[in-house]
């Protein structure tokens, strides 16, 4: 919420775990200079049924992917811009330390999850739940002795919805539906089914469904098919 007229900063706030209940150790970072633009990005994935030869497709719904948001962030030690509070400084090293912090906060790998942060965005209406997909630095201003003092991140965000959320907000809690679900790291198909199904004990179906020759034959990425418990599971 606006306070007084004063300038609100976009915040990035880094947590340990997928339900962003556990804020880790860096305190959130407030960016030195607001982007003037960012870019939302959806997709909708079809797949094209068609028998072979035919000369039109049939698009059906496969899946909605996730969204995506790209900022432009500018960083800049020249002294023109004024450190607002919360900011970090510039140092003699000039823009350095801000950057460090930046990438402390987005893309440092925590050993604890095996993984980079997940990321809350917050600015004005804006509220962004997410991991830091890609960084590109573009430096353009130097002092006379090389330190840099003006660079430009094009960060690009995927957005994060966890697997109970993301059934939540599809109303696809049904099991007489079939679900398609990308395995992570740490996954097993006991616990899928229990999630998936409200019981483990339909792992030997699914694994026989998704022709897998055991229920441990699992790879972070992969893709399961889980079918309808009113069908032939």
């Amino acid at each position: 919420m606006p306070n007084g007229g004063a300038l609100e900063k976009l915040e990035i706030t880094a947590y340990t775990d997928e339900k962003f209940t556990r804020r880790a150790t860096q305190d959130p970072l407030k960016v030195p200079i607001n982007p003037n633009t960012y870019s939302r990005s959806l997709r909708i994935r079809y797949t094209d049924k068609k028998a072979a030869g035919s000369a039109g497709g049939s698009p059906v719904f496969d899946k909605i992917a996730r969204e995506t948001i790209n900022f432009d962030f500018v960083f800049d030690g020249t002294g023109v811009v004024p450190i607002a509070p919360g900011v970090v400084p510039i140092t003699s090293q000039g823009i350095a330390h801000q950057i460090q912090a930046f990438k402390e906060v987005t893309c440092s790998y925590d050993g604890e999850m095996h993984s980079p942060y997940f990321l809350k965005l917050a600015w004005g209406l804006l509220l962004f739940r997410c991991r830091l997909q890609s960084l590109n630095l573009t430096y353009s201003l130097f002092a006379p002795d090389g330190t840099p003092l003006r660079a430009t991140a094009h960060a690009a965000f995927i957005g994060y919805t966890d697997e109970y959320e993301l059934q939540a907000k599809l109303k696809k809690s049904s099991p007489d539906l079939t679900r398609l679900v990308t395995v992570q790291a740490g996954d097993s198909l006991p616990l899928l089914c229990h999630r998936i199904y409200g019981r483990s004990r339909y792992y030997s179906q699914v694994a026989e469904a998704n022709g897998l020759t055991g229920f441990r034959d699992l790879r972070p990425g992969m893709q399961l098919v889980f079918p309808p418990l009113s069908g032939s599971a």
